[in-house]
């Protein structure tokens, strides 16, 4: 069973809201998953997993900084991460308040270390944004990236 690991840093707990749902629908999409926090995530652990979805509230335009040193720590893989899955989430307080270029940040971490992103071109395009709060429609996004990233990581990793 392909192994998915949702990692989020979060304080007004939005963005963990968000990664609770994705891991749901993962795990209802037949993923063995692992829910956790960045701090609870060892540079070491990235290695075990088929998929790495990380989630983060935007400060200042990009990702958190406990998100951007576990990114920071994993140089020491690269390579070794090549053809998993990667993708990401965000939340901010304002529309505008930096949600892509915050996705944008992680993935390009990823893309550099090799790793296969799904894009939609439907809704959220590079992952799921929420604005406050997730409301009906950032939950359903989250949803949505589930089952798509689902359906992808149980293609590569029949």
């Amino acid at each position: 069973m392909p192994k998915a690991l949702v990692c989020y840093y979060s304080v007004t707990h939005n963005t963990e809201k968000m990664a609770v749902r994705i891991a749901e629908v993962l795990r209802a999409e037949g993923l063995e998953v692992e829910l956790k926090k960045v701090g609870e995530t060892a540079v070491d652990d990235l290695l075990r997993y088929d998929c790495l979805l990380f989630g983060s509230p935007t400060y200042y335009g990009s990702m958190a900084w406990p998100i951007k040193k576990l990114l920071d720590e994993s140089v020491k893989f690269h390579g070794k991460l090549r053809g998993r899955v990667g993708g990401a989430f965000s939340s901010s307080a304002n529309v505008g308040g930096g949600n892509e270029t915050t996705i944008l940040d992680i993935l390009n971490a990823f893309l550099i270390h090799g790793m296969v992103v799904r894009g939609d071109y439907r809704g959220d395009h590079y992952g799921p944004v929420s604005i406050g709060r997730p409301d009906k429609r950032a939950l359903a996004n989250c949803e949505g990236y589930a089952k798509n990233v689902a359906a992808l990581v149980k293609k590569l990793f029949p």
